[in-house]
């Protein structure tokens, strides 16, 4: 709780410096690029998916303490790719929109699109290791790390979009707040 509450207080900060300092450096380069809505609403609907995933994902990787059936690891998975395919479904979205994205909406697309890819290819390689293993060896070191794999890939996938969308909302606030103080340069 007290780390959280100091990285809010770091990157409220960090937003105050960046402010004064570069304000009349970006007055002179041009108005800023403001955020697109539309880019933000995208944002928090992939982090909401990517949360869900994160969560289905650490349940299948219970699967490598217990005696689960091929079938129930069939299902997960599948439920698993059909998150990942939400997901990039969103993210897609989000490439097509990327010109009218802000800097740092840019910069999330950009982070979250490698993430979304490693993560997409490793549900693959657990789906085919599942049909390859068909009523088979599930206890295998190969696929518990599959499953290892996948959940820390969909926990950083998560921890990722949710950080950009926390940014988001803590710099508009930050801005809100400065204009309505109306807090001149120096």
């Amino acid at each position: 709780m007290a780390t959280r509450k100091t990285i809010c207080f770091f990157t409220l900060a960090l937003l105050l410096s960046a402010t004064t300092f570069l304000s009349p450096v970006l007055r002179a380069a041009g108005t800023p690029q403001e955020d697109s809505k539309e880019v933000s609403d995208l944002l928090a609907q992939a982090k909401g998916q990517a949360g869900q995933l994160k969560l289905d994902a650490a349940d299948m990787g219970t699967f490598t303490r217990t005696n689960v059936t091929w079938e129930s690891h069939a299902a997960k998975i599948t439920e698993i790719k059909d998150h990942v395919n939400k997901v990039g479904e969103t993210v897609a979205k989000l490439n097509q929109l990327r010109d009218t994205a802000s800097p740092w909406q840019k910069t999330a697309i950009d982070r979250i699109n490698p993430l979304l890819q490693e993560l997409a290819s490793n549900t693959t390689a657990i789906i085919e290791h599942l049909n390859k293993e068909k009523g088979g060896r599930l206890n295998t070191q190969t696929h518990k790390n599959y499953l290892q794999t996948n959940a820390e890939l969909a926990a950083n996938l998560s921890s990722v979009i949710g950080d950009f969308v926390d940014y988001g909302k803590t710099r508009a606030k930050f801005e809100k707040e400065a204009r309505e103080l109306e807090v001149s340069d120096r």
